[in-house]
């Protein structure tokens, strides 16, 4: 393990910032807080109050030009992701940006390049890879456990019928270059898939709104099919009206086997309620929501419960990303193959709008 400590400077103090990096970075020794962008503190939200020690910044701008800096975490909304992170490369920094990376293929093929030409590297936060379920689905594909895989479903499926209230301080749900929950969730689902199963040769898109009321025409929901050589099909889907107890999370189907998996991983939930990834029990799934293993026995299916994986946990990423910085491993996921998921976006946007299916 690398032994040299990096200085890092996040841009941005909102929700991402707090919740899905800070806690992380801390858990890694080779890390150190060293800055933070933030452009309005408030007397009960304050990185420099919350971060006793740190540099505070009111614009990256300023921020990069402090030659203490070493990695920079961007963590802001995704269509500044571009100008953030060109800016941070230009400045000789070493890049994390949130995904989704970038709203297109040919800003994120620019980045790639600038990053090779400042000999910088550049990570996008892709922390569902290590994700609980998919580690132990990942696990049952690999060891042969459901045999050649012909079916898998991934879904990401909730509940909400009902319009968003406006709320000008998340992105999430307005119409923005990169926004919508093909980016959003979408930039998961089919990042595991391609980690997984590689890229497909045809993609096919269904992409637009469940809900009834829309004033904004905010693309709330989709379907993406990724089509692979002998008959394999993923199923990648999104969607805000399904009124179920458990949703579906995994549905894997094989010659040998079958999985499948309801709740999503429990980090989210975890980290909102206060828990911490140093904590006890974290990321750790309750047995209740361990999923299921059919397999043919004498002609006869039958069904075991597969406990979930012991789990690396989101710090997972970090640990990788500070080997990386060491030239000790490879990046926990590198800007290039952020690329390829925002292509299959693209193609995904383009697929919906002619009604066909396109080659990848």
């Amino acid at each position: 393990m690398a032994s040299k400590t990096w200085n890092v400077g996040i841009v941005g103090y909102g929700f991402s910032a707090k919740t899905f990096q800070i806690p992380f970075i801390q858990e890694v020794p080779q890390f150190k807080i060293y800055a933070v962008v933030q452009r309005t503190p408030k007397p009960d939200d304050d990185a420099e109050k919350d971060l006793p020690g740190i540099k505070s910044y009111r614009t990256t701008e300023e921020m990069v030009k402090d030659e203490g800096v070493q990695v920079v975490v961007i963590t802001t909304a995704p269509d500044s992701h571009y100008a953030l992170t060109k800016l941070a490369l230009e400045h000789g920094k070493h890049v994390v940006c949130e995904k989704p990376f970038t709203p297109t293929t040919q800003e994120a093929d620019e980045l790639v390049a600038l990053a090779k030409k400042q000999n910088k590297l550049l990570a996008v936060y892709q922390n569902r890879r290590w994700d609980a379920d998919f580690v132990t689905l990942s696990k049952l594909v690999k060891n042969g456990s459901l045999g050649r895989v012909v079916e898998f479903e991934t879904h990401f499926d909730r509940h909400r019928p009902q319009e968003p209230s406006p709320d000008v301080s998340k992105w999430k749900n307005k119409v923005i270059p990169g926004g919508s929950a093909i980016y959003d969730l979408g930039a998961h689902l089919l990042d595991q898939a391609v980690h997984l199963l590689g890229k497909p040769e045809r993609i096919t898109g269904f992409i637009g709104s469940q809900r009834e009321v829309n004033t904004s025409g905010f693309e709330d929901s989709f379907t993406v099919l990724l089509h692979y050589p002998k008959g394999v099909l993923v199923t990648a889907k999104a969607g805000v009206v399904s009124p179920e107890e458990e949703q579906l999370r995994f549905w894997v189907r094989g010659e040998k086997g079958s999985f499948k998996k309801y709740h999503v991983d429990v980090q989210e939930e975890q980290l909102k309620s206060g828990v911490k990834p140093g904590d006890s029990g974290y990321g750790r799934e309750p047995s209740e929501r361990y999923g299921t293993l059919t397999t043919i026995q004498n002609d006869k299916p039958v069904k075991e419960v597969v406990p979930t994986v012991e789990p690396p946990t989101w710090t997972e990423y970090y640990r990788k990303l500070a080997r990386a910085l060491s030239g000790e491993g490879d990046l926990p996921a590198s800007g290039a193959e952020a690329r390829e998921v925002i292509r299959l976006i693209e193609l995904a946007q383009e697929s919906s709008r002619q009604g066909k299916t396109l080659d990848v």
